[in-house]
């Protein structure tokens, strides 16, 4: 039994299948790619598992990796390797091994570790499953692509010069759907003196208001915790009051996603297709660099508007 994730293409035409054929065939070699990975876990299930080394079996980044398989999966590679651990350890408990055997099997360091854990996974101690034949399971994962048509992605590849990102910033709550109060008031925050410095030191494009995301506390794999987001602009200056913010990024590639549509769901969606439908058919991998966007709000459409997303790339 497995846990299957169904990447799934709406029918439209004969000709949007022919147009969309060559990145359904990389993403279907993709999930080969990753099928292997999940092959390779469950076989190192009792060994300790270096994440990075799962990575460069994959053959891509440590970074790019994790947030890939966060996008696809739902779940972080560590509490997927986690669940999967305790699944198979309630299977040698049913089985009659002794709780310290599989405790130490699985990588726990001490028996009252693994109880603590097991329990949480599961809701009941490791005796209840020996004594009274309780389980729970976490099958491992699958991947299959049904092809029903295509969606396709506008984006376009952009080389940028070394930048800063400048603005106002702020902790705020990590959340993947609807609106970030916390990043309402930030912009509420920002004084006319500070939009007035912005708008001196704005000298290359996007030449908008941009909003930026880094250093989250779970690198971005968990709707938990809190990251750093600042408003603000991008600029080649590097002399910036005390009032404001800086952010040194270095040079490098850019995929730009415009998208239109009510806000902010449509910005949120392209943000995850970037993740689950570009990113695994393309030949860029992301990098752990401050991923920004504009919007610019529809006058005549209330609550529509256009945005950009600039994700930081480079070629696999």
């Amino acid at each position: 039994m497995t846990n299957t994730i169904n990447f799934v293409l709406e029918e439209s035409s004969i000709l949007r299948i022919v147009l969309i054929l060559f990145s359904y065939e990389r993403r279907e070699c993709m999930l080969k790619e990753l099928s292997k990975v999940i092959e390779y876990i469950d076989t190192h299930l009792t060994d300790d598992i270096n994440l990075e080394a799962i990575s460069e079996f994959a053959g891509v980044s440590d970074y790019h990796f994790r947030k890939i398989f966060f996008y696809l999966s739902g779940m972080s590679l560590s509490e997927y390797i986690k669940n999967r651990k305790l699944s198979e350890a309630n299977k040698d408990l049913l089985n009659g091994e002794k709780v310290t055997d599989v405790a130490y099997k699985y990588g726990y360091q001490s028996l009252d570790g693994f109880t603590r854990a097991f329990k949480k996974w599961s809701g009941f101690l490791p005796s209840d499953a020996i004594k009274k034949g309780m389980s729970k399971s976490f099958p491992k994962l699958s991947f299959v692509i049904t092809v029903k048509g295509g969606i396709s992605m506008e984006f376009r590849i952009e080389e940028k010069p070394a930048f800063n990102l400048v603005g106002v910033s702020r902790r705020v709550p990590m959340q993947f759907e609807g609106v970030n109060n916390e990043i309402v008031k930030l912009a509420q925050s920002i004084t006319a003196e500070q939009r007035e410095e912005m708008r001196s030191l704005q000298n290359i494009e996007p030449y908008e208001i941009v909003n930026a995301s880094y250093d989250a506390d779970f690198n971005f794999l968990k709707e938990e915790g809190d990251l750093t987001h600042l408003i603000g602009v991008l600029t080649t200056e590097d002399e910036v009051s005390n009032h404001l913010d800086k952010v040194s990024v270095e040079a490098g590639t850019w995929a730009v996603f415009p998208n239109e549509g009510p806000f902010p769901s449509t910005l949120q969606e392209t943000m995850a297709k970037v993740y689950t439908e570009w990113l695994p058919s393309s030949d860029y991998e992301v990098i752990n660099s401050p991923t920004f966007s504009f919007t610019r709000m529809n006058e005549e459409k209330q609550g529509y508007a256009y945005s950009e997303v600039w994700i930081p790339v480079r070629k696999k």
